[in-house]
């Protein structure tokens, strides 16, 4: 089983429908909690589900259920989003199996918005749960190429400095304590602690 993942940035629509067909996708899943933007609105809900269609490729929203925002609050940590606490969820696990359903039948790329899969949560998130299910998750890049996503597992240690050996641990708990940071780096922050400590434009 194998799936795909983009992120718009701000390509313009042409290079984004040029990378859709470029890898043969033929079903967008929309993995954005707002699927909406003032700076790119090319990409918003309503217009990019029309100019989808109009190119004979399909277009779900799961950002309800797989989006990086939650409005449970058990699913934050000191203000922000926690991913182990939203990937125990009911209606994250119901996101996971509709992809797999899904890829069953189509050749499906998650899209949000962030250009790197390692400051989103398509790719620390969803891609790492979707990999644990035994699905071959490949990043589309900006520039057009794909990226296996346990090469982008090891972009992500370099980035933290976290060595792929350790004598103390193995691999599985070394994945699983980078996952931890780089969630915690990227992951949306509520408004109110925003206010008080920065902000967080997270999809």
């Amino acid at each position: 089983m194998k799936v795909y993942t983009i992120g718009h940035s701000n390509h313009t629509w042409e290079e984004f429908l040029l990378l859709l067909e470029r890898h043969r996708i033929d079903a967008v899943a929309d993995v954005r909690s707002r699927p909406y933007s003032r700076h790119v609105p090319r990409f918003n809900k309503s217009e990019i589900q029309r100019k989808l269609q109009e190119a004979g490729i399909a277009y779900a929203f799961l950002g309800r259920e797989l989006g990086a925002r939650s409005e449970n609050p058990s699913h934050y940590l000191d203000g922000r989003v926690c991913f182990e606490r939203l990937a125990r969820d009911e209606s994250f696990r119901q996101g996971i199996e509709r992809v797999l359903r899904g890829i069953e039948t189509y050749r499906i790329a998650l899209m949000c918005a962030e250009k790197d899969p390692l400051d989103c949560h398509r790719g620390i998130l969803v891609a790492r749960r979707l990999q644990e299910r035994g699905v071959e998750v490949l990043h589309i890049l900006a520039d057009g190429t794909v990226e296996p996503h346990r090469e982008t597992e090891r972009r992500m240690l370099a980035g933290l400095g976290i060595s792929e050996t350790d004598i103390f641990r193995n691999r599985e708990d070394i994945l699983t304590d980078a996952y931890t940071r780089r969630g915690r780096q990227i992951a949306y922050q509520r408004e109110t602690d925003n206010a008080i400590g920065g902000s967080s434009t997270h999809s």
